[in-house]
């Protein structure tokens, strides 16, 4: 289960108890952390907490001081430092001494069972719709007459733009970046000047839950649902052997659908934007599926089985769907190089493409990487940069 489907289902269950309960979220990262803004951790009222903040070092803190910092029912901002010569970081509210070298930033707000909460809408709009959405939170003002901490605007899911900010000029040009994040696919940060002061905002994007499509339902896709699932992805599995292709071997996907070789009108919609993995051990059926998808917009396609192999199917495909644009996301053989032939070895290879795929990154060796091992924080610039090269 990810992050978003524990921390719904604990704000569920808060909420079947009519409960109060703290949400902390990274708003902002310096340096290095082991979260990314946009982390959020749920605290319960006897310090019971789901989700997580960092690697397990601000943790306990954050539950401790949640209910206090968030007494009067304002959002409240805490600083922490992992740095291991914390006294020259006037900022830091809260030293660690870890080494890490990192500085995080965790909004703490109080959510009332009774009362309408944004943040909790768009995340739980997120899920069901399994579209991502814009939200934009205040995390830093110079002035509190005019704009307060925690004030929002959101770019639903529904495509929907509402407003939590009293400054109607502020949320005008809040919502207009709104659209370059969501178009980008990429958080940011900017800082807005008025008469009163700066202000600072997170833009972040939030994204639903990955989906994966899995054509074959043998053995070997057994694992790959199961890991799959460890990552809370949305899952599908689809084969034409309706012996195969039965919910009691697959409990952990959401849907199990035994389909004959023919077009699928709904296909399309169901692999948009998906990472499809072709894997029946058929050579019909490879050809049939790995047709079908690549005449959709897949984000990611991994075709299982040697690269001779799919060079034939592909050889075998019409002219027109070979030269379809999701041939760009076709990954063949499936995978990375990790070694090993058992389904669990296979399984955790074609993860590891697909999550290295969806987050831009070659999946090589960190020892190797030159860069920070975290996406750095993304300006607004930034954001606009990556929208026009995606």
């Amino acid at each position: 289960m990810n992050d978003l489907s524990s921390l719904l289902g604990a704000l569920d269950e808060a909420q079947t108890g009519q409960q109060e309960v703290v949400i902390a979220t990274v708003v902002k990262v310096e340096g290095s952390a082991y979260r990314r803004p946009g982390a959020r951790m749920l605290i319960a009222p006897m310090g019971e907490a789901t989700g997580t903040v960092s690697g397990g070092c601000l943790e306990s803190d954050v539950s401790k001081k949640a209910w206090w910092l968030t007494a009067n029912g304002k959002p409240s901002l805490r600083t922490y430092s992992t740095g291991e010569d914390d006294d020259e970081l006037e900022d830091a509210e809260l030293s660690f001494g870890l080494g890490c070298n990192g500085t995080v930033h965790i909004l703490f707000e109080r959510i009332d069972p009774q009362a309408a909460s944004l943040v909790v809408d768009v995340l739980r709009e997120v899920k069901a719709s399994g579209i991502g959405a814009a939200l934009a939170t205040v995390i830093g003002t110079q002035s509190e007459r005019h704009t307060a901490l925690g004030e929002r605007v959101a770019i639903r899911s529904s495509g929907q733009v509402q407003n939590e900010m009293r400054e109607r000029w502020l949320a005008t040009a809040v919502a207009e970046d709104l659209k370059t994040v969501l178009d980008a696919r990429r958080s940011a940060t900017r800082t807005y000047d008025s008469a009163d002061g700066a202000v600072e905002v997170l833009l972040e994007y939030i994204a639903a839950p990955r989906r994966l499509v899995v054509f074959g339902a043998g053995h070997d896709a057994m694992p790959l649902v199961s890991m799959a699932r460890l990552q809370g992805w949305h899952i599908t599995v689809i084969d034409a052997r309706s012996h195969f292709a039965r919910p009691q071997r697959f409990p952990e996907a959401d849907q199990v659908l035994s389909a004959p070789l023919l077009p699928m009108p709904e296909l399309h919609g169901m692999v948009a934007d998906a990472a499809v993995v072709v894997m029946t051990h058929s050579l019909s059926q490879d050809r049939h599926w790995l047709g079908q998808v690549l005449e959709s917009t897949p984000r990611y396609i991994g075709q299982l089985g040697p690269r001779s192999r799919t060079e034939r199917l592909l050889d075998e495909l019409p002219e027109q769907v070979r030269e379809a644009a999701a041939q760009a996301s076709l990954h063949y053989p499936v995978g990375l190089d990790l070694g090993g032939d058992a389904p669990h070895s296979v399984a955790l290879s074609i993860l590891s493409e697909i999550n290295a795929v969806f987050n831009g990154r070659s999946g090589g060796m960190l020892k190797h990487r030159q860069a920070s091992i975290h996406a750095v924080n993304v300006t607004l610039e930034h954001a606009r940069e990556l929208r026009m090269i995606s």
